[in-house]
């Protein structure tokens, strides 16, 4: 069973912007985290197999490591991810915390973007889910639709 917390969104941005902006480092900088909160550090091998490793920094101070790696490109259309590997199939120290998939729609001229995160317990998913999952994840696409119109 799948422990799973999905985000299902229409924004209105064509599809081919909205993965451009979730696979160039420096773009990610300016909309993946909620505001005060940003992304000091991104690094972005998308293949299968390479690195997704971005690190958030908070209005005080405070410093969030999330390294990972892809499992599944599909160019303009989906995002496959997990925490569990930190690049070219090296395992993370640690027990791993989610797999990330990321769709891209076209609908009308708009797109559908799923964001479905499915978590190894259900207390790793209770756990996301008080970070903050819907609301932060949200935000974070509402700022991704505002940038990917002025592109």
């Amino acid at each position: 069973m799948a422990f799973e917390l999905v985000l299902n969104r229409l924004l209105d941005a064509p599809a081919d912007k909205l993965y451009r902006l979730w696979t160039d480092p420096a773009r990610l900088k300016d909309w993946f985290c909620p505001r005060p909160w940003t992304v000091s550090h991104a690094e972005l091998d998308v293949r299968p197999g390479g690195v997704c490793n971005f690190t958030m920094t908070g209005p005080n101070g405070e410093v969030v490591s999330n390294p990972g790696q892809y499992l599944e490109v599909i160019p303009g259309r989906k995002l496959v991810f997990t925490d569990a590997f930190t690049g070219d199939w090296n395992p993370k120290e640690g027990a791993p915390f989610m797999v990330a998939t990321v769709t891209f729609e076209p609908e009308d001229g708009k797109t559908r973007y799923v964001a479905r995160v499915r978590h190894w317990t259900e207390a790793d998913m209770k756990k996301h889910e008080a970070m903050g999952y819907q609301q932060g994840w949200n935000i974070v696409a509402d700022q991704l639709e505002a940038l990917a119109r002025t592109i």
